[in-house]
């Protein structure tokens, strides 16, 4: 089973090593935005909805290596003085009951309006924008199976550890 968590997580990891790039190719277009603003009087709709496009996508395919790390923010008002055996019983139910149903929940009640996109191309955002909302909306149910496949990888590895 540790073999399954481990190929779970490189998913996550190589989805993360591809999109940590978005943080730098955002600050040089919002970097060219700002430039060709205020030195040229030029403005770009679709550079600045590309910042957008690329701010949506770094955080919503990142979200499952932020789980990998342990990173996600956290309400530790119990948590932080539990046991490790009690840590651990809290994992295996937020994965269980909360994380995986919520975002099983998501991709059902999301899912209609990314066909939907899909169908028509939906278009810019703003005229004279990127004409690819329909990306945009796909990268919901994408971050749902990308938390989804984390949360499973370790869960299995929750449910390996035995209780002393």
């Amino acid at each position: 089973m540790e073999h399954l968590a481990n190929a779970l997580d490189k998913v996550n990891l190589g989805v993360a090593y591809v999109v940590r790039w978005l943080a730098l190719a955002m600050m040089l277009v919002q970097f060219t935005i700002v430039v060709g603003r205020y030195a040229f009087g030029v403005n770009s709709i679709a550079l600045q909805e590309s910042v957008l496009y690329m701010h949506a996508a770094l955080f919503m395919l990142a979200a499952g290596y932020t789980l990998l790390v342990d990173k996600h923010v956290r309400v530790d008002v119990f948590y932080a003085k539990a046991s490790s055996a009690v840590r651990r019983r809290i994992d295996i139910f937020g994965h269980l009951f909360l994380l995986m149903p919520s975002m099983i929940a998501l991709i059902y009640w999301s899912w209609p309006s990314v066909r939907n996109s899909w169908k028509i191309l939906e278009g810019p955002i703003s005229v004279g924008g990127i004409e690819a909302v329909f990306l945009l909306k796909s990268l919901i149910p994408v971050f749902c199976v990308l938390l989804i496949l984390q949360s499973l990888a370790l869960l299995i590895r929750l449910l390996a550890v035995k209780e002393t």
